[in-house]
């Protein structure tokens, strides 16, 4: 009898600490990878392969739309009494699978799974990302997560990723590989091939990419650049090509630094005698993209909140650079340091180098402020915060007061940098406003 008692004393007391030990290590997972950082390191893993395969900025995006999109659905489908997916709301976007039993799923490690998927699909070389795929599934099994919620999850993911993946192969990129090249020609005040690389102009038919949110690529297009004009000193072009040559003559310790902060060139080319060589940092989608993290740690925002941070500031990105570049290549216009050594200088060079396209309007000037809308219908308009994004690159940080004032500081830092005229920013960011406005307006993500 004591015996018998003493077995179910044993048993119990087992029992007692087998169920504590298992809700020690649930909640051991959870709080390690439903951390909003988490997704946010993942997220910086892709921008990292981005930045090391040379990734222009244009194709930086399509890389993060579609990454992003695909994780934000997996926490729509987890939470949709907060969350609504983007399917019908994106014209041309399919219905989303919906998970047929939402106990096996963890929805968290289901959209980290489902972005570095999406992402190893659309980067180079294949299987970039699938080493970190696999520490995803690594760490939730160290973590105590069981093995029907791990391969629940993973399955989930696999539905979302697939369908992503065939809507993406149907937004013409394929098509635009073999499309023809820019034509030079020597039209006065039309884009030419700029020094050192005298490279062709990048991607002139990206305005037949498929956009996500705008009718067409043409919608806001950035308007009335001022006429080609070096003859009259009293016209607008004169007075703003002089501008940037006296700038970029006597800048400040600041406006360098401005300029150096936001150059965001992926692929500079730096000629010293005979020897060329390349240096990258992130492009300015990648830039934002950075910031998006570091916003959402400092506002507090909880897991569904980045990941629908870094969605909408993606599509307001990929939409925004089919818009800059439709308006590239109807204009056609000639960069600064082409024109300055025409008629000014031949030897004249910009602080920073000469990105190969053509001029208006600026593509940061557009990403960044429609980039600056889409963060702040998340976060806030208001939000202040330091920006390390470029530590890496051994540039110093940045404090930034809001979204909109570092938009406005980068398409300025184009004319600091020499490769911009003021009416490229200053029009670009125009039009760049109103894709952002037309993403946050027509997008509602959050119930």
């Amino acid at each position: 009898m004591r015996t018998s008692l003493l077995n179910k004393l044993t048993l119990g007391f087992l029992s007692a600490t087998l169920m504590i030990s298992c809700a020690g290590k649930k909640e051991n997972y959870q709080s390690t990878l439903h951390d909003p950082h988490l997704f946010s390191k993942t997220v910086k893993k892709l921008n990292d392969v981005v930045l090391e395969n040379n990734f222009p900025p244009m194709i930086a995006t399509r890389n993060y739309v579609y990454s992003t999109i695909a994780a934000y659905e997996i926490v729509a489908a987890g939470d949709p009494a907060h969350y609504q997916s983007l399917s019908g709301q994106i014209r041309h976007m399919p219905a989303m699978p919906r998970p047929a039993d939402t106990a096996v799923i963890d929805f968290p490690l289901a959209a980290m799974l489902a972005l570095t998927k999406v992402g190893n699909a659309v980067t180079f070389p294949e299987g970039s990302l699938m080493g970190y795929y696999d520490e995803l599934l690594n760490m939730a099994d160290s973590l105590g997560m069981p093995s029907a919620k791990i391969n629940g999850s993973k399955a989930f993911s696999d539905t979302i990723v697939a369908t992503i993946m065939a809507w993406s192969k149907k937004d013409n990129y394929a098509q635009t590989r073999s499309a023809t090249r820019y034509n030079v020609t020597n039209e006065a005040g039309r884009y030419v091939p700029t020094p050192p690389m005298y490279a062709q102009a990048l991607e002139p038919h990206w305005a037949e990419i498929r956009t996500m949110v705008l009718d067409s690529a043409s919608m806001c297009r950035a308007q009335n650049p001022p006429v080609f004009n070096v003859t009259d000193k009293n016209s607008r072009f004169y007075r703003d090509m002089m501008e940037v040559k006296q700038v970029g003559d006597s800048l400040t310790d600041e406006q360098k630094h401005i300029a150096e902060f936001w150059d965001d060139n992926p692929f500079k080319m730096n000629v010293s005698g005979h020897v060329m060589f390349a240096t990258k940092k992130f492009s300015p989608p990648g830039h934002w993209m950075n910031i998006v993290g570091i916003a959402a740690k400092k506002a507090g925002a909880d897991f569904n909140t980045t990941v629908t941070g870094y969605a909408k500031t993606a599509i307001s990105l990929f939409d925004a650079f089919i818009s800059c570049w439709e308006g590239k290549y109807s204009y056609n216009y000639i960069r600064p340091e082409t024109v300055i050594n025409q008629v000014v200088d031949p030897e004249w060079r910009p602080f920073i180098q000469t990105p190969p396209f053509p001029s208006f309007p600026s593509g940061h000037g557009t990403a960044s402020a429609s980039a600056a809308e889409a963060m702040s219908s998340v976060f806030g308009d208001q939000l202040s915060f330091t920006d390390t994004s470029l530590l890496e690159f051994g540039i110093a940080n940045r404090e930034i007061r809001s979204f909109r004032q570092a938009a406005a500081e980068a398409a300025m830092s184009r004319l600091y940098g020499g490769i911009h005229f003021r009416f490229d920013n200053e029009l670009g960011a125009e039009s760049g406003k109103k894709v952002g406005e037309l993403v946050v307006s027509r997008l509602k993500m959050k119930k």
